[in-house]
C-alpha cells in the first residue's frame, strides 16, 4: 500500500488514539487470562466504560489491600466503507485495574494507564497519557462513520470530482476511489488498483471545529475540484 501524505496535515498518533477510544463501539478486555468481547458501548466510546488514570507513585491503603490486576484493552479501527483492506489501525492499551473488571459496572472501571500502542500502515506508535491529555478530541470522530457512508451511498457521483484534486494524478488502471477516513484536517480517499491501493489526503482549507462545519469543508473541496477541472480544460 502507498500512502501519499508527505506534506499534508494529518492527525498525530495521539489524536488517532483519542479518536479510536472516543468512537469505539466494541473492544476486547483481556485480564486474568480471560478475553471479554465488549459490544454496544452505547455511543459513549470506550472511555465511558474505562476511566484512565495516571500511574500511582504509592498505592493507597485501599489499593494496597487489593492486588492490582494487569489488563489489556484491544481495539480495531475499521473503515466504515467497503474499501479493500478495511482495517485502518489496531490499538492496544495496557495498564492495571484496582478492582476486577465488570461489563455491567454502571460507573465504569478505573484503570491505571500504562501505555498505548497504535499499529497502522506507517508502523508502531507509542502514546503516553500525557500525550492524550494534551490532545483535544476530534470533533468528527463520533460522526465520521455516518458522514463517510452518506457520501458514498448518497453522493457517489461526486467522488470522481474529488479525485481531480489528487496530486500527483492517479496512475492509469485505477479501478475505483472510495472514502476511507475523515478528520478535522481533511478527507482521505483510497484509490484501488488491480494489485495495490494508495491512500491520498485532500486537506480542508481550515480545520473543522465542529461537526456542522464538515459539510461546508466538503463543498469547498468540490468547488476547488471544479475550478481545477475548468483550468485544465482551458489549458488543453
Amino acid at each position: 500500500m502507498r500512502t501519499l501524505t508527505a506534506r499534508v496535515k494529518q492527525p498525530t498518533p495521539a489524536e488517532r488514539v483519542h479518536s479510536i477510544l472516543s468512537a469505539a463501539q466494541s473492544m476486547t478486555v483481556i485480564t486474568d487470562g480471560t478475553h471479554r468481547a465488549v459490544h454496544r458501548l452505547d455511543n459513549s466510546g470506550a472511555m465511558g466504560h474505562i476511566h484512565l488514570h495516571p500511574p500511582l507513585d504509592e498505592p493507597s491503603v485501599h489499593t494496597a489491600a487489593h492486588s492490582r490486576t494487569p489488563v489489556r484493552l484491544e481495539f480495531t479501527d475499521i473503515a466504515p466503507t467497503s474499501v479493500r483492506d478495511r482495517i485502518r489501525a489496531r490499538l492496544t492499551v495496557t495498564g492495571l485495574l484496582c478492582e476486577p473488571y465488570a461489563d455491567d459496572e454502571p460507573e465504569g472501571t478505573c484503570m491505571e494507564f500504562g501505555q498505548a500502542m497504535l499499529r497502522d500502515a506507517e508502523g508502531r506508535h507509542f502514546v503516553t497519557l500525557d500525550d492524550l491529555s494534551r490532545t483535544a478530541p476530534d470533533p468528527l470522530a463520533a460522526h465520521e462513520s455516518v458522514m463517510l457512508t452518506h457520501l458514498l451511498d448518497s453522493h457517489r457521483e461526486l467522488i470522481p470530482l474529488l479525485v481531480r484534486l489528487v496530486r500527483p494524478r492517479p496512475s492509469k488502471g485505477m479501478l475505483r476511489a472510495i472514502p476511507l477516513a475523515m478528520d478535522r484536517y481533511g478527507l482521505t480517499l483510497r484509490l484501488e488498483y488491480p494489485e495495490a491501493h494508495a491512500d491520498v489526503r485532500l486537506p480542508f482549507a481550515t480545520q473543522v471545529r465542529s461537526a456542522e462545519e464538515a459539510g461546508p469543508r466538503i463543498r469547498g473541496l468540490l468547488a476547488a475540484a471544479r475550478r481545477a477541472s475548468h483550468r485544465n480544460h482551458l489549458g488543453a
